[in-house]
């Protein structure tokens, strides 16, 4: 287990990519920013992370050919490290870097991350720049032969001490610019090398190690998935987050699915250490991506997935534009009763799952509470019903007569013959507290 206390409960905040994709810029971040800090800082949201290619000129200009511009202009310093690209970046300049970003970020009281591509520029292993600290430049830590499959900017460091001296010396300048939170890409699941897809263990020892080393508490999220779960006890050493899927969207099919990924890592949720189910994709995305839309998630399914994220205790992101956020889907990111789950003391377990529905029970170890949520996944309405025996074990013997809490509706029901039950609509829910 990572035993650094980071990350005590799983990270909540919002991620640029969701919206912006590679184009977001610095008022944009802000504005983000002022939107959490007034709206959702005191539910427990509070991280603000840029997402991929903020270093790179003209990101998302050619979007219509390439997500990611083949080997296009990247903004670096002296020691082979990227630094943001200050057309979109302004206060960036001067080798400012991102501190005057986190300065704000921290001044409205919230959490400064930022995304990164594992490994070492590709254009500093072929000038042959400086790595600071050692003789050795960057064409000695990188590895030509260990790259990424969707983005051309770095090459995979070797696992030499040349390597360790380009991560050390990269955590030292994140750290110096006030970075809170680290997600690092192409490193949880190395999708390109399908005959050896954790080719990037050594890697993620060695960023890992930097981060001990800076001097900052860092919190590290692994990325893409799916997460290899015979790797669990290497990701809970290492990282806080871990992705269990690849990039999750607003589609009904990946959020079943999510219910038999959750079921896979539901055992290894811990303090620090949080199997990740990826971007919350509500309210409006994709503008950087040419499709910008209100989230094709029914109000149904978005209430179904904050469920399963919060009692799976899995880390949340929003991938909207707050700014633009509508009052029901705020209503949905503030209901203390549901986020209250997402502590690593609240230990889900699920019961049963088929094609039709799921039935999932967690117990608060801390309050000494007991929780059961029902799922209707079939495209039907259905009652989604479990009996108080097969619950039994799981609730500490629930009795018919129990009162349970319907956390989303705020109303009070009972157990009345024996089975914990409830008209649900097509991939609808309902979670219970009893008491």
């Amino acid at each position: 287990m990572n035993k650094n206390s980071f990350a005590p409960v799983p990270p909540m905040g919002w991620n640029s990519y969701d919206y912006y994709d590679t184009t977001v810029n610095e008022d944009q971040v802000k504005a983000n920013a002022e939107y959490m800090a007034a709206n959702l800082k005191q539910y427990g949201w509070e991280y603000i992370v840029v997402d991929i290619q903020w270093y790179a000129s003209g990101a998302g200009s050619m979007r219509d050919q390439f997500q990611y511009i083949p080997f296009s202009h990247l903004e670096i310093d002296e020691y082979s490290r990227l630094i943001p690209d200050p057309k979109r970046f302004p206060s960036s300049a001067d080798g400012a870097g991102f501190a005057p970003m986190a300065d704000y970020i921290h001044s409205l009281g919230l959490k400064f991350g930022i995304h990164i591509m594992r490994g070492i520029p590709r254009i500093a292993a072929h000038l042959h720049t400086p790595i600071k600290g050692i003789a050795e430049t960057a064409d000695m830590a990188a590895s030509p032969s260990s790259i990424c499959g969707w983005n051309p900017d770095m090459y995979g460091v070797r696992n030499n001490a040349a390597g360790q001296a380009y991560y050390d010396s990269l955590l030292q300048l994140y750290a110096s610019w006030g970075v809170d939170f680290i997600k690092c890409d192409d490193i949880c699941n190395t999708n390109l090398y399908r005959d050896n897809q954790y080719s990037a263990r050594h890697e993620i020892e060695m960023l890992s190690l930097a981060i001990k080393r800076c001097g900052r508490p860092v919190v590290l999220s692994l990325s893409p998935g799916p997460a290899l779960i015979e790797q669990a006890w290497h990701y809970e050493k290492h990282a806080n987050m871990w992705r269990v899927t690849d990039d999750f969207w607003d589609n009904w099919d990946l959020l079943k699915d999510m219910f038999r990924r959750c079921e896979l890592w539901q055992n290894h949720v811990s303090p620090g250490c949080y199997p990740d189910c990826d971007m919350l994709p509500l309210g409006t995305i994709g503008k950087g991506f040419h499709k910008e839309r209100q989230t094709e998630f029914t109000k149904d399914e978005q209430v179904t997935m904050i469920t399963l994220w919060c009692l799976f205790g899995s880390p949340l992101m929003l991938g909207a534009e707050l700014t633009k956020l509508d009052d029901w889907t705020l209503s949905l990111l503030t209901n203390r009763a549901i986020l209250n789950l997402l502590t690593p003391e609240c230990r889900p377990k699920q019961i049963e799952r088929n094609e039709e529905y799921a039935v999932w029970t967690a117990y608060n170890e801390k309050e000494d509470g007991f929780y059961t949520a029902l799922f209707n996944l079939s495209d039907e309405n259905r009652i989604v019903e479990v009996s108080i025996e097969d619950l039994g074990a799981a609730v500490m013997g629930i009795q018919i007569g129990d009162s349970l809490h319907d956390l989303w509706n705020d109303k009070t029901e009972s157990v009345t013959d024996g089975y914990v039950k409830k008209p649900l609509p097509p991939h609808g829910c309902v979670i219970y507290k009893h008491f």
